[in-house]
């Protein structure tokens, strides 16, 4: 559980919202990130996500929040809910932890 002023948020329930500083570009199955700084594409720090990377980068155009996100990559890869669950909390992570993203607390229950 995640501790939040006026009651606990879910981290299930959490949802993410991509940054506006950098552009996109999906080329095949993988999409390309660069940050964008002071008007300008930096090129040391390009990201490049694989197909799953992708597909989660593309929920969180709704708004999914973990929950959902893990049903769908569940479903469509195959995976157990338990390893989509985990997949998708440590992907989410690490684009928040350079900055790309930031996460979005619904109050339980929503």
């Amino acid at each position: 559980m995640v501790k939040k002023r006026g009651g606990n948020v879910s981290e299930e329930k959490k949802s993410y919202t991509k940054k506006s500083d950098f552009v996109t570009r999906s080329i095949t199955d993988e999409t390309i990130i660069v940050p964008v700084r002071g008007g300008v594409g930096d090129l040391n720090s390009i990201y490049t996500l694989n197909e799953m990377g992708t597909r989660i980068w593309e929920l969180m155009n709704d708004g999914t929040d973990i929950d959902k996100m893990a049903e769908t990559i569940s479903s469509e890869y195959e995976v157990s809910m338990e390893e989509a669950k985990k997949d998708v909390t440590e992907f989410l992570s690490s684009l928040e932890s350079v900055g790309l993203i930031q996460g979005n607390e619904r109050p339980k229950g929503t």
